[in-house]
């Protein structure tokens, strides 16, 4: 026997003993006292170890005072927070008696196996591994106490629509189709302004101004000398199409055919309904063809034009939902759809901008206001969905853990789509109905990728034992 082993197991006779002796001198205290009490919990739960009484990384496998005269800390298996499950009873001891061991494992889950029974430098037993312990699926087994201790949960995979929100600012926006301006498409006055002035609301025929015009007044004599002879045919329409093309207001035109009357000036009427934006005429000005009188604004539909974050853009299609709350009007909100998403992106920002056509009809939606938007996106039909918390990423690798009932479970990659309300879609690896784990699962995870280590490392041990000794195995003495 080596030194090593010698050591080894004076240690753990030392420990054995003093074990006995605290458990003897227990036993002599009355029964009806703090001290029987702990007798019987030290009967029931034995120290495995012994810790600093301040936590420190510092153990002793007996009994053991600290510089300052303090004692160590007894450790029951059932506090131990290793993998390692507890000494088995001997009816398991039994049961396993009749099993094969495959290898040997290093008790403080190094890298490490032997194919014969050995000690680490500690003087710690390697840990057998029988068959059926490990398996080539690549899962891995864990008893009842060791699933209760780590807290895993695990949970079905069902069928279910997936919705989430994504929130972005925006402004608030005039609708391009809906302003118009006023202008004259011939050398002409303004006689006069009507009562209207910049930010009014109008309406469309109300009277704007009263406009004189010399080619004005010469296209309505002449249409009007075609109706006192009595043309008809294409000689009257040419004649009403001269003033139709100097864009004179149909009410003007209609009031000469009654009256048979050319008047000196024409109300010019507003196009639209409307606020208006900019008013540039003035009581007795010269307007030229093309100069903007008027320009006009209709309000009732507006866009909320959005930036949305690149990584969100895919889950933005025509038609998405779009629920708009601004930020001068606590508590209002207003509905709307995507009706344009931008083809640029802002290089600057890295965001790309969406265009949002949002109803107005009380017209509480001015230009220019700050909102904040939520855009509904997620599945239209239910999908394969699990909790987040059941995938295990690494970036690179996407995997879940299948519970395969009586504590084995089997890791499977998997192909993740959209996120949202807690749960992610599943878009390949999983069927309905099978059951997930959603919680330690990573601590299950470093059990299976421990274990599958250690079962390489045997493999390519006992196979180089294997080449090495011939039929001796790896660590025999020649």
């Amino acid at each position: 026997m080596t030194r090593r082993r010698l050591i080894g197991t004076a240690a753990a006779v030392l420990a054995a003993a003093g074990v006995a002796l605290f458990a003897g001198l227990l036993r002599q205290q009355p029964n009806d006292g703090p001290i029987a009490s702990a007798a019987n919990a030290a009967d029931t739960a034995a120290p495995i170890y012994y810790q600093d009484p301040d936590g420190k990384p510092l153990y002793s496998l007996i009994p053991k005072k600290t510089g300052d005269g303090r004692d160590y800390r007894a450790v029951p298996a059932s506090a131990d927070v290793s993998f390692d499950e507890p000494e088995q009873p001997a009816a398991t001891a039994e049961t396993r008696a009749d099993r094969k061991i495959k290898y040997y494992r290093n008790p403080m889950g190094l890298p490490d196996t032997s194919p014969v029974p050995k000690k680490d430098s500690m003087g710690m037993d390697y840990i057998p591994v029988y068959d059926g312990d490990d398996s080539d699926d690549g899962s891995v087994k864990l008893s009842p106490g060791k699933i209760q201790r780590t807290g895993a949960k695990s949970e079905p995979v069902v069928r279910q629509p997936i919705r989430s929100v994504i929130r972005a600012p925006g402004t608030v926006q005039e609708d391009e189709r809906r302003i118009s301006v006023v202008a004259l498409r011939f050398e002409g006055f303004v006689e006069s302004v009507a009562n209207v002035t910049t930010g009014e609301h109008v309406h469309k025929g109300q009277p704007l101004m009263n406009v004189y015009s010399p080619a004005l007044s010469s296209a309505a004599a002449e249409y009007l000398s075609a109706i006192n002879a009595g043309a008809t045919g294409k000689e009257l329409k040419g004649a009403r199409r001269r003033l139709e093309n100097l864009a004179a207001p149909e009410q003007a035109i209609k009031d000469l055919e009654r009256t048979r009357d050319i008047s000196l000036s024409i109300p010019w009427l507003a196009p639209q309904d409307g606020e208006i934006l900019e008013r540039n005429a003035v009581n007795g000005m010269r307007a030229g063809p093309g100069d903007v009188l008027f320009r006009i604004a209709d309000h009732r539909l507006v866009w909320v034009l959005i930036d949305v974050a690149e990584r969100d853009l895919a889950q933005v299609a025509i038609g998405t939902k779009v629920m708009v709350r601004p930020r001068a009007l606590a508590g209002q909100s207003f509905a709307g759809a995507v009706a344009l998403i931008y083809p640029h992106l802002n290089a600057q920002t890295r965001t790309a901008r969406i265009r949002v056509e949002v109803p107005n009809p009380d017209e509480a939606l001015r230009p220019e206001m700050y909102v904040d938007a939520e855009i509904e996106t997620g599945t239209p039909s239910p999908v394969l969905v699990v909790p987040e918390s059941a995938v295990l990423d690494s970036g690179t690798r996407q995997a879940v853990l299948i519970d395969k009932g009586q504590g084995r479970f089997e890791p499977r990659d998997v192909k993740l789509g959209r996120r949202g309300g807690g749960y992610v879609e599943i878009a390949e690896g999983l069927a309905e109905g099978e059951a997930v784990v959603t919680s330690a699962n990573f601590l299950i995870d470093a059990e299976s990728n421990l274990k599958a280590a250690l079962k390489g490392f045997a493999e390519a041990g006992r196979s180089q034992g294997a080449d090495l000794s011939g039929d001796k195995p790896m660590g025999a003495k020649p």
